[in-house]
């Protein structure tokens, strides 16, 4: 008789751990997008008119402030605004920037190149060294100066 409460506590105790545990982060801290549709919001309210809306899942994002279950962000192009904090992941993503860029086989200039990738790609980041980061788009992985992404 009480087996579907308990279940109905635990699944929210679980849904509630991300935006949780993104308190916990100091700021500022790098998220991304982590729904296929979001929106940005003036304010750290629902009720509060909408900036942008996303349709980007994976996007990087800057978390510049934290309140209650909202979080503060600031976009690729420099956009600030709230957005609800079960929107985002902490997992890390970056964004190509400039123009056509190539990632290499190892984090050096002269390494052989591995692919090239366009303005605004979005790939998933992994370590970074000697100014260049793993990147992996589409599990197409590739060391890319971390001068021509943003998210590191």
């Amino acid at each position: 008789m009480y087996f579907p409460r308990i279940i109905g506590v635990l699944l929210l105790t679980m849904t509630s751990v991300p935006a949780f545990a993104q308190a916990e982060r100091e700021v500022p801290y790098w998220a991304s997008i982590n729904v296929d549709e979001a929106r940005m919001r003036k304010g750290p309210s629902p009720a509060v008119p909408v900036i942008w809306e996303y349709n980007r899942k994976y996007l990087p994002v800057k978390v510049v402030q934290v309140h209650n279950e909202w979080r503060k962000i600031v976009d690729p192009d420099g956009a600030e605004g709230w957005m609800a904090a079960r929107l985002l992941s902490i997992a890390r993503t970056a964004i190509v920037t400039g123009g056509t860029r190539v990632m290499r086989t190892s984090p050096e200039s002269d390494a052989s190149i591995a692919y090239r990738v366009e303005a605004g790609v979005v790939g998933r980041l992994g370590e970074c060294r000697k100014g260049f980061c793993m990147l992996d788009v589409k599990g197409r992985k590739g060391w890319i100066a971390a001068a021509h992404i943003w998210g590191d």
